[in-house]
């Protein structure tokens, strides 16, 4: 098994999958495991909504009336799988909400990387509709909750030619305090 400089290393975004996806228990295995990123105060401020079937029909629905559009989203379908990730921000006088939302996206990349590991290909989409009360109502957010996107999950399709990412020059990105 490889390790998780190397998972991390490995890791890209696969915007076309295909119909396969994780069943709903190898889904609890990897959100346990994800769900293990560093939280101060222990506050778990999110949770994941899984979207199968007819239920990306509902989100499509819905992402259509936020855009002021009728009938469904053709970009719910993308994926058999769509997990949303939602910011669900506790209330601590230690954590701000700022803090709570890096949680949530951490959770968020760490499910991205173990379900990339695990063979799915994986993209976090996102779009303005994500903040549209229609969208909200069709995930049923409460007030103290914010959707951050979703993750859409399927499986890697065969590739016709080796990936080439481009190599990350971290030295430009590091420094030290002035």
């Amino acid at each position: 098994m490889p390790g998780a400089l190397e998972a991390a290393l490995a890791r890209r975004s696969w915007s076309k999958v295909t119909e396969e996806a994780p069943t709903h228990d190898e889904l609890l295995e990897l959100v346990a495991a994800a769900g293990r990123v560093a939280d101060h105060s222990s506050l778990r401020p999110w949770r994941l909504i899984e979207l199968r079937g007819d239920d990306r029909d509902r989100l499509g629905r819905a992402i259509n009336k936020a855009q002021g559009d009728k009938g469904v989203s053709s970009k719910t379908m993308r994926a058999p799988l769509l997990i949303a990730v939602v910011a669900s921000y506790r209330k601590s006088h230690k954590v701000p909400r700022w803090e709570q939302e890096a949680v949530a996206s951490g959770v968020a990349h760490m499910l991205s990387l173990l379900l990339d590991e695990a063979g799915w290909g994986v993209i976090w989409r996102t779009g303005h509709y994500t903040r549209a009360k229609a969208v909200a109502k069709a995930h049923g957010l409460k007030k103290n909750e914010e959707l951050l996107g979703w993750l859409y999950v399927g499986g890697k399709p065969p590739r016709s030619r080796p990936e080439r990412r481009k190599a990350i020059d971290a030295r430009g990105l590091v420094s030290r305090m002035p």
